[in-house]
């Protein structure tokens, strides 16, 4: 089906939920520090222009799906990989198809004094070309010729050692630093069968494809909830402190009792819990912690501490997006410093990786997910992601090994 649909093209899924939509009958767009706020007051006006169906269920409702840059726009750096990525974009579907359980919501709509009309007709067009469409063959992975890492070994250990200086100066308590992959493959990716293997070996996660209208393709599986707002009532979760998967259920348990047992891994995933927890205070009249567990991915295990909270005021999702963005899983501790320390450091341009992907409605509802073990791809070639959280007692190789699971995900859909 998303191969289908036109451009732009989004495909989320989420807790059963499986989304794809293509088209655009209003797009919103915005720049800059004030990129939540602006997506928040266009996305608000643009759903009070609009009718709704009554009928229709929640899920099938029209919502913006999008995302947004982690830093503010930087045209230094990464023009070529994040072409077509502004800071922000959300847009709001002509054709939308949602499958939750075993119900499935085909939705169109429209713009202009004729809207009610060339949305029937609109979604008469798509109920003949989905009922139409038939099972197609699986494209083999393309294999891979050649890979870049930026940096590489020894630019990554000299990250690392100038990021432990400035937390043993005083200047952090905790960075994330990230490292690029750059893929060539012998022929063009089919990003719609890359993300069909990711939504096979990653079920329990937030798959997500954003494909603007004129740009590449950003893709992912990430096990990483930002926020979800329904009503007053908010989940999010930090998710921090990693180890990976063993070859047989004895060694994967010895996996998992290292990484409860881990110093440092525990100490990484308190500094994450207690930023989280501050940073919704402010919108709650109480916010709650789970036990902590291990979460079991497929390559990789994390520990992970589910969050509650129960909002004072009908706060936008997106002003949670906005007060959580970037959570110290990706960014860090303190929050203005670390960000500093990644600008400064990082041999990249982040662009939307580790940034809010997800939707939002016309009731401020929605979900977002940090956009981690995700690529962006062009043509044959795609550029992975991924980074790791740098304590005082950090490893240099450790955490080169670490980020190296870290592009599993990506990595199995390719070869």
């Amino acid at each position: 089906m998303l191969s289908e649909l036109p451009r732009p093209t989004v495909a989320w899924s989420e807790d059963g939920e499986w989304v794809a939509a293509g088209g655009a009958v209003a797009t919103v767009t915005a720049e800059g520090k004030d990129r939540f706020e602006t997506v928040q007051r266009a996305g608000e006006a643009l759903f009070a222009e609009r009718t709704v169906e009554p009928t229709l269920p929640s899920a099938a409702r029209p919502r913006l799906f999008g995302g947004f840059a982690f830093h503010e726009r930087d045209t230094a750096t990464g023009e070529a990989t994040w072409k077509g990525f502004p800071d922000a974009e959300f847009v709001l579907p002509a054709v939308l198809l949602v499958e939750t359980g075993s119900d499935t919501w085909l939705v169109t709509s429209a713009t202009g004094p004729e809207a009610p009309t060339r949305a029937d007709a609109r979604l008469d067009r798509w109920t003949d070309r989905v009922g139409a469409l038939e099972p197609r063959p699986r494209e083999a992975r393309p294999g891979i010729v050649s890979r870049t890492y930026t940096p590489g070994k020894a630019g990554w250990d000299g990250q690392i050692g100038a990021a432990i200086e400035r937390i043993e100066r005083g200047a952090l308590r905790k960075v994330v630093l990230a490292q690029s992959l750059t893929v060539e493959l012998p022929e063009r990716l089919s990003v719609p069968t890359a993300y069909g293997r990711l939504t096979e070996t990653y079920p329990d996660c937030f798959r997500f494809l954003v494909a603007p209208e004129d740009g590449a393709t950003f893709f992912g599986a990430t096990p990483e909830r930002l926020v979800s707002r329904d009503g007053r009532a908010v989940r999010t979760e930090a998710l921090a402190g990693s180890t990976g998967r063993g070859d047989t259920p004895e060694e994967d348990e010895w996996l998992a009792d290292e990484l409860r047992a881990s110093v440092k891994d525990s100490h990484e995933h308190d500094l994450v819990v207690e930023a989280i927890k501050g940073q919704l205070a402010p919108f709650a009249t109480s916010v709650s912690t789970g036990d902590r567990t291990v979460r079991r991915l497929a390559t990789v295990q994390h520990l992970q501490t589910p969050i509650t909270a129960d909002l004072a005021e009908d706060d936008h999702v997106l002003s949670l997006v906005e007060a959580l963005h970037p959570t110290p899983a990706v960014g860090g501790l303190p929050p203005d410093a670390a960000l500093e320390t990644i600008k400064e450091t990082e041999a990249f341009d982040r662009g939307w990786y580790a940034s809010p992907v997800g939707w939002f409605d016309a009731a401020g509802n929605g979900t977002f997910a940090v956009a981690i073990r995700s690529a962006v791809a062009r043509g044959d070639r795609a550029t992975l992601f991924a980074g790791n959280g740098i304590v005082a007692d950090s490893d240099h190789d450790r955490e080169w090994d670490e980020v190296q699971l870290k592009y599993r995900p990506i990595l199995d859909t390719l070869e």
